[in-house]
């Protein structure tokens, strides 16, 4: 069990990283965290449930801004306590250990794991397009009930190689994180031009225009409409909030920085201008993006239609809005291009996942609340054991397939931590007045305020109407609270309590 000394340095010790990553290195972890597959794929059902092209754009706008705010905010904290960690050490400070480490539990069960085993199924599944032996249809292995698809087979290689790669260094994962961000980006940013010059169409943009703010909710069974539903008043703001699971999904892991700083060459300086520039950057290109497709194809559409412009983009074929865009600028060869586009971009994903969700769990093993070995750097000064760990249940999780169902559940635990985090800014300010803070939080108190009560607002909208999804997740953060009480007893045992 370690001790900590109390002042701004307290938290995991860090002296045995390397700092070997520059402001840019910082901003390419936040860039390709973000973008996945996500930025593809959830328009379409964000469009299904507030029905107009402004209320989608608008649904976009939010998320961007919040995610701003919420990077302007985190600096404060990052700059103040700049080890590994991240947010777990935010909420340990700030409140509890117990508080910090259901943070951990969430997203070592969860949060981190579950969504490395989203993005690497999705890089499974679109490699499968330009090479059909990788298929969910066809099996490797089936003992005992368990199946094994050569499509899951590549996932976890994937996790596997990415993982090892990790283990080699913070050089090497720097090198691949970089390379395959800035392909992605410029990718991206190249659809993005590509829709406005050759996409744009007189049929979407007429089609948009008079349905600009028509609200609908189009509520889904079995695959087919079960009913439409008009909106207006209060609940416009409901389907818009609700609406919001999917740019936030997608726009997630800005703050995966954080969890590496203790390897980030000067990260009181770096880390905030990281979280502020790379989220910035990713917003932006966002919203262009949905912009492209609302000009490329009619939100509304009919999941019975034969061709991309009469499914819209509410139906594009198996959600994939991108690729339907892309249809629309190179024709046949789109579904292709678009393959070969999200395999760059989830394959960098997971990348950024994987080299900085690893240092969360070595910072709860310095604290005594996860496995011994997990808090122990190899040779190459990075935390082997914790990589091995975490790529170890990713890909469990994707042999399991309920990776998806969890990410739905705990979409509201994740808020509420959110919103635990940014409060956890004026938390220190009364608790911790002395502390250094090289960099405060802009437009304090007004703006961490609002980023507090819009998270909250929307949190409380999933409450209501996505009930399904946030009862399981705060099961599963709750869980973590008996695993917490024998970890601690356990320790007592050894000869100390678990700070």
């Amino acid at each position: 069990m370690i001790e900590r000394a109390p002042g701004p340095a307290s938290g995991p010790e860090t002296s045995g990283f390397k700092r070997e990553m520059s402001l840019f290195d910082a901003m390419m972890i936040v860039m390709g965290a973000m973008i996945g597959s996500g930025i593809f794929i959830v328009s379409a059902d964000i469009a299904r449930t507030v029905g107009s092209p402004g209320l989608l754009l608008l649904v976009w706008l939010f998320t961007g801004v919040l995610t701003v705010i919420g990077a302007l905010s985190y600096g404060e904290l990052a700059g103040m306590m700049p080890h590994a960690g991240g947010l777990y050490v935010y909420l340990r400070e700030a409140y509890s250990p117990l508080l910090g480490f259901l943070y951990g539990w969430t997203t070592f069960l969860v949060i981190m794991t579950g969504t490395i085993a989203a993005v690497a199924v999705a890089f499974a599944k679109f490699t499968g397009l330009i090479v059909p032996w990788f298929s969910e249809e066809r099996t490797l292995i089936a003992v005992a009930g368990l199946r094994v698809s050569s499509a899951q087979a590549l996932a976890i290689a994937s996790i596997a190689l990415l993982t090892y790669l990790n283990t080699r260094g913070i050089r090497t994962g720097k090198t691949i994180q970089g390379f395959f961000t800035v392909t992605k980006t410029a990718a991206l940013g190249g659809l993005i031009l590509l829709g406005f010059v050759f996409g744009a169409n007189a049929v979407a943009v007429k089609a948009n225009l008079a349905a600009l703010w028509k609200a609908s909710w189009t509520h889904m069974a079995n695959g087919q409409i079960a009913s439409v539903e008009p909106l207006s008043g209060l609940m416009v703001l409901a389907a818009v909030g609700a609406a919001m699971v999917g740019s936030l999904f997608a726009s997630d892991e800005w703050y995966s920085v954080t969890y590496i700083a203790g390897e980030v060459k000067d990260p009181k300086r770096n880390i905030p201008l990281s979280l502020v520039l790379g989220a910035g950057i990713v917003i932006f290109l966002y919203f262009l993006a949905n912009v492209a497709y609302v000009v490329t194809l009619p939100v509304q559409g009919s999941p019975e239609a034969a061709d991309v412009v009469g499914r819209g983009i509410q139906f594009a074929q198996f959600d994939r809005v991108g690729t339907a865009a892309a249809e629309m600028i190179f024709g046949a060869p789109a579904a292709i291009i678009m393959a070969v586009l999200i395999m760059i971009s989830t394959f960098g994903c997971n990348n950024g996942l994987i080299l900085s969700g690893a240092r969360v769990y070595y910072a709860m093993a310095k604290d005594g609340l996860f496995f011994e070995a997990a808090g122990r750097l190899n040779r190459k000064a990075v935390p082997g054991p914790a990589l091995v760990v975490q790529g170890v249940w990713a890909s469990l999780l994707c042999l399991s397939g309920t990776y998806s169902d969890l990410l739905d559940y705990v979409i509201f635990a994740v808020l509420v931590f959110f919103v635990l985090v940014v409060s956890g800014i004026f938390v220190l300010r009364r608790k911790r007045p002395d502390w250094e803070r090289p960099y405060k939080a802009w437009g304090y108190p007004v703006v961490p305020a609002l980023y507090v009560i819009c998270a909250a607002a929307i949190a409380v909208d999933l409450l209501v109407f996505k009930t399904k999804y946030t009862f399981p997740g705060l099961l599963i953060v709750l869980l973590g609270i008996p695993v917490y009480l024998v970890r601690k007893r356990l320790a007592a045992k050894r000869g100390g309590a678990a700070a």
